[in-house]
C-alpha cells in the first residue's frame, strides 16, 4: 500500500452534514489520521460540537459568521478558524470552506443539544 493518499473534490459525491453539503476525503477504516471535507454551507446550518475531534475551518468563498461557543465572529476568504472539542459551532452565511478534522472524521461524533 502506497504511503499516499490523493483525492479528487470533483469525485466525491457530497452528504449532507449539520453545516450543509460535505465532500469528504480520506475516509476509510485505516485513517484514523485525519480527513479533509469542502463544505458548502447552508443558511439552515445547525449549532453541534464534537467530543472528540478537533476541526480547522478555513474559508475559500463568500463571508458570514462563525458562531463559537454562543458568540458570533465575522469571517472571509482566507480567514481560519481552529475548534476544539467540546465548542459548540457553526457558519452562519453562504460560504464555502476546507474542514480538516483531527483526528479522522467519525459521525457518531456529531452531537447536538
Amino acid at each position: 500500500m502506497a504511503n499516499y493518499m490523493i483525492a479528487n473534490f470533483d469525485d466525491i459525491d457530497a452528504v449532507k452534514c449539520p453545516c450543509g453539503f460535505s465532500r469528504r476525503a480520506f475516509v476509510s477504516p485505516d485513517n484514523p489520521t485525519a480527513t479533509m471535507h469542502v463544505v458548502d454551507i447552508q443558511q439552515d446550518a445547525r449549532v453541534h460540537y464534537h467530543k472528540k475531534l478537533t476541526e480547522i475551518y478555513f474559508v475559500l468563498e463568500g463571508e458570514g459568521q462563525m458562531e463559537l461557543d454562543g458568540q458570533t465572529v465575522p469571517v472571509k476568504p482566507y480567514t481560519a478558524i481552529f475548534i476544539k472539542p467540546g465548542c459548540r459551532h457553526r457558519a452562519v452565511g453562504k460560504m464555502r470552506i476546507v474542514n480538516v478534522s483531527i483526528p479522522a472524521f467519525d459521525p457518531e461524533d456529531e452531537w447536538f443539544d
